[in-house]
């Protein structure tokens, strides 16, 4: 039977379910398994890091300072202050050739300590906080909120803090009017119906026995911690803590076909790529994998992408194999080729106005390209040039790994940005290609399984090409 002709020159964007058969969709659902694992344990950028480090290790990567030299087949890794991580699987092509990269991030929005956090009012004790990334501050309040991070003492001591995963646990919350007394509250924007200075973390009502004392519900929470931690007040002053819902990752739907979870940008993106170097062996251009911090925040400090870190460890490998001479760092970009691997914004149907539904990742439909994020008239966007997305494109279709290349809502509406600039910028051809999202950057956002697992193998075939 002759094809229909809309068959030949349409772009059909067939939803995967329907595309594949019981044995695969197990596959999807066994891998997510372990992914929903990953996102219980690595709530954190330092946490996604360690975890990181023990499935590289598992895996035969060993930490770069351990060898002198490298040859093709070696992996490696470096870690940045423990919050961002680059590794690599050394190839058989030269680095000046050009190396094939894969960039996610590891730190998503949240809450943080302020220097000075703790205080009493009313008979309560509060931490106070300063909001981390882009959040609507209102999906903070009324939740159940764990603390995670580090605290260091100026002798070095350094103690790590989890409180409110286990069961066992207690948790905290960020407390809201009620309705009967929010009527001034309903009549502002959504933008300011709570002020950051409000996001202020219940953690305690009993006073200290002592009546004579001030203070006496600071005072028995600050007993609490030195009695559990050997802390004081003073040390909260060289400390990292962060706030986090307690949500667990889990699957959702009846048909268990999505992943609900906190962190999920980026953790998605870091866990598929990671997963898919460690099926690596034997590489042609070498293979390196960026875990990187600070994106919600600009890139910036030392963990960020906008550091030279990332350059240092590029040089370092240079130095390893042998090749390294004045300016070949700048040779070795030139000819390198990057997925940016951040999340997309997935279609809404509840929300559909903000989006141009010809233009939009849907889920359940595959990995999400964008040639250009930036904002309005492409503001702050890398844009991908039509020979490096025919190459992507390539090596996706010739896989059979499903895709769609979508923008990020409507033009005077959307907007937004990864790491993919920071890298153009250093000549390496880059395009976004990730996972779409539902409630991006809420502290429960939503992913499909077949996107997640689609993810995983347009990783694999990208460093195998």
């Amino acid at each position: 039977m002759e094809q229909k002709l809309s068959d030949k020159l349409f772009n059909k964007k067939e939803k995967g379910w329907e595309t594949i058969n019981n044995d695969e969709k197990n596959e999807i659902f066994s891998f997510c398994d372990n992914y929903i694992k990953f996102l219980n344990n690595a709530k954190t950028e330092r946490e996604a890091i360690a975890e990181a480090k023990k499935i590289a290790e598992e895996n035969g990567y060993k930490d770069i300072s351990s060898f002198d030299t490298l040859n093709p087949g070696d992996k490696v890794y470096f870690i940045n202050r423990e919050k961002s991580m680059y590794l690599a699987i050394i190839g058989t092509e030269k680095l000046e050739n050009g190396i094939h990269i894969i960039g996610s991030h590891v730190d998503s929005p949240r809450l943080d300590l302020k220097p000075n956090p703790i205080y009493e009012d009313g008979g309560f004790a509060y931490f106070k906080t300063h909001y981390y990334g882009g959040i609507k501050k209102y999906q903070w309040t009324t939740i159940p909120i764990s603390i995670h991070g580090v605290i260091v003492k100026p002798n070095g001591e350094k103690i790590t803090i989890n409180i409110g995963e286990d069961e066992s646990d207690p948790i905290f919350t960020i407390t809201d009017l009620l309705p009967h007394l929010a009527q001034e509250q309903m009549q502002k924007k959504l933008s300011n119906a709570i002020d950051g200075e409000d996001l202020n973390l219940l953690i305690g009502s009993i006073p200290y026995e002592n009546k004579e004392e001030k203070e006496r519900v600071k005072l028995n929470i600050l007993k609490i911690l030195n009695d559990k931690y050997g802390i004081t007040e003073a040390d909260f002053l060289s400390s990292e803590i962060e706030l986090v819902p307690a949500f667990k990752a889990r699957s959702l739907g009846f048909d268990g076909s999505m992943v609900a979870s906190y962190g999920q940008d980026d953790r998605v993106c870091a866990y598929t790529s990671l997963a898919a170097m460690m099926t690596l062996q034997n590489v042609k251009n070498t293979a390196v994998c960026i875990l990187s911090d600070k994106e919600e925040i600009g890139s910036m400090g030392n963990t960020g992408m906008e550091s030279h870190m990332f350059d240092y460890f590029i040089s370092e490998l240079l130095n390893k194999v042998g090749e390294n001479r004045p300016n070949l760092l700048d040779k070795v970009f030139c000819y390198s080729k990057m997925l940016s691997s951040d999340v997309d914004a997935g279609f809404d149907p509840i929300y559909a106005n903000v989006s141009d539904k010809t233009n939009s990742a849907f889920l359940g439909r595959g990995i999400g390209l964008n040639k250009y994020t930036g904002s309005r008239g492409k503001s702050g966007a890398s844009d991908a040039n039509a020979e490096y997305v025919a190459w992507v494109r390539n090596v996706l279709e010739k896989n059979d790994i499903r895709y769609e290349i979508s923008e990020l809502g409507k033009v005077d509406i959307g907007g937004g940005g990864t790491i993919a600039y920071i890298l153009a910028n250093k000549g390496v051809d880059v395009i976004d290609c990730g996972v779409p999202v539902l409630s991006m950057h809420a502290p429960y956002e939503v992913t499909s399984k077949y996107d997640i697992y689609s993810a995983y193998r347009a990783y694999k075939a990208f460093w195998n090409e």
